[in-house]
């Protein structure tokens, strides 16, 4: 965790560029992830030179190249802990003028997160800002990777808290929990088709790292780790940039993220290829037939975006993978043929594992659209046997606008430190979901229907036209009520209509 110290120096940070004249909450964030970029490489390098003095030997990967670039500036001159120390104006002609032109450079080159810097743009206004910025980083501590992952992803939280860009993130409560109940392994090959700050390849790399520590001892499990497991997919550059550096920052270090519109591509080259997709894609809108994947139109004859995705999902998976996946309650009732058609293909050709209702505030203040997480194995042969169906009514936050936390953090998310108490599972429900999970396939079949979870045959779901909607099954009981006979109600009417006559005669009486 964060200590309160370095959460304030972020702060000061964030709040230097905004009265530095930078309001907009992604601009910050990516100017930020060059300035640690750039002071990453030195580190590499600073590493690389340390190892060759030791051993006596070369130096193995020189990232700042012996001699001067193109502009006459020496490369030396370009690294973190060389200009930090010059002047402001200095600094800001060396950034401006010689190292973003060597990030671009290195993007031409292509390596893992130095090819989304070929659009790198330098846009700090003031070198009297630059220098303020710099001071600022160069005190946090950045030597380990948890203090590097949890400063950005801090930092990544201030984009939701921003306004307008936090659809970019998916509540990170609810993204550990599509993890616990999915529990990566170590030769799982994970994809996120529609990444963005990568938030779910994060927390699958974090999980493996929590409960599967003997894969870093595995050379072939660890270098499949580093190059081979991650895979994510956006068609917005900035989003691009910051999900690789938050792969990075979190110790991954070759992972896979690269520009695709998923629904506009063509698959082959990845069709079949992935065991797990974890994914919260964009719920809005429509495409046009003419600009949408014809692999894709193929499973479902659809315009919609939602659709779409489900039917990317199913493209990507090999059979055996398994998919948890953030849908628009839409997706489960729909009337239309499509709609119809994905969800009879879920549960007839592919098997469907379960549905977690989501409380409508989940996604709050940005949008108040109901959604479900599904959980599905793509199998080509069936094998839908009973679904399990969750109603999450708290997820430790307000449902409102503000979405302030209502438990203490060793009390918060799916996985708790302290044991929760009755009154705390009314305001978590994340850890009984997790833990009936567990069950789904024993006690939890003979939940009754008017319980929180339980769980549904194919056949019933069959005979319900494949609606998967949980309020579609669920059973409400009604308590009966025990009623006065009507004969004593209206004798007891009559009387209070006499007492009423009474009083009204004696008043008549006094006047």
């Amino acid at each position: 965790m964060l200590t309160g110290e370095i959460r304030s120096k972020v702060d000061q940070v964030w709040n230097a560029f905004w009265a530095g004249g930078i309001a907009n909450p992604l601009e910050v964030i990516e100017q930020i992830t060059y300035l640690l970029f750039i002071r990453g490489l030195d580190d590499i390098q600073t590493r690389e030179e340390s190892k060759a003095t030791m051993l006596g030997q070369p130096i193995e990967r020189r990232v700042f190249p012996e001699g001067s670039d193109a502009r006459g500036m020496a490369y030396d001159r370009l690294r973190w802990s060389r200009f930090r120390h010059e002047d402001p104006a200095t600094m800001y002609t060396i950034l401006d003028q010689h190292v973003f032109p060597f990030l671009r450079e290195m993007g031409e080159a292509g390596s893992s997160h130095a090819e989304h810097m070929k659009g790198a743009r330098f846009t700090i206004p003031t070198p009297g800002l630059l220098a303020k910025v710099v001071d600022m980083l160069a005190e946090i501590p950045l030597d380990d990777r948890d203090t590097k992952g949890d400063l950005y992803e801090y930092m990544l939280g201030k984009i939701a808290s921003a306004g307008q860009n936090g659809q970019f993130r998916t509540p990170r409560h609810i993204i550990k929990l599509m993890v616990e109940l999915m529990a990566p392994a170590p030769k799982d090959v994970i994809c996120d088709p529609a990444s963005g700050t990568c938030g779910f390849l994060v927390a699958a790399g974090e999980y493996l790292r929590e409960h599967h520590k003997s894969l870093f001892r595995d050379a072939e499990l660890n270098r499949h780790f580093h190059q081979a497991m991650f895979h994510g997919y956006d068609f917005d550059n900035t989003m691009l940039r910051i999900g690789s550096m938050n792969m990075q920052l979190h110790g991954v270090e070759g992972a896979d993220i690269r520009y695709r519109d998923s629904l506009s591509t063509g698959h082959a080259d990845d069709a079949d290829k992935y065991s797990l997709v974890l994914a919260n894609p964009p719920f809005a809108g429509s495409l046009d037939y003419e600009t949408t994947a014809a692999d894709l139109l193929s499973i479902v004859k659809t315009k919609k975006t939602e659709l779409l995705f489900m039917a990317l999902f199913l493209k990507l998976l090999k059979p055996g993978g398994r998919a948890a996946v953030i849908v628009p309650d839409g997706v489960l009732f729909g009337s239309s043929t499509a709609h119809k058609s994905i969800r009879k293909m879920l549960v007839d050709d592919h098997r469907l594992d379960a549905i977690v209702k989501l409380p409508s505030g989940v996604f709050k203040p940005y949008a108040g659209v109901s959604t479900a997480i599904v959980f599905f194995t793509k199998t080509n042969s069936g094998g839908t046997d009973h679904v399990w169906f969750y109603d999450v009514q708290a997820d430790g936050m307000s449902l409102d606008d503000k979405r302030q936390m209502l438990l203490p953090e060793n009390k918060f998310g799916p996985v708790p430190k302290a044991p929760l108490s009755a009154g705390d599972h009314a305001k978590n429900n994340l850890p009984d979901v997790l833990a009936r999970w567990q069950q789904r396939t024993g006690p939890e079949r003979d939940n009754p229907r008017t319980g929180q979870s339980f769980c549904v045959s194919r056949e019933d779901i069959s005979a319900a036209d494949y609606d998967l909607s949980l309020n579609r099954y669920r059973e409400v009981t009604h308590e009966a009520a025990d009623h006065r006979p009507p004969q004593e109600v209206i004798a007891e009417l009559l009387a209070l209509e006499e007492e009423i006559a009474t009083g009204l005669r004696e008043l008549e009486a006094m006047l």
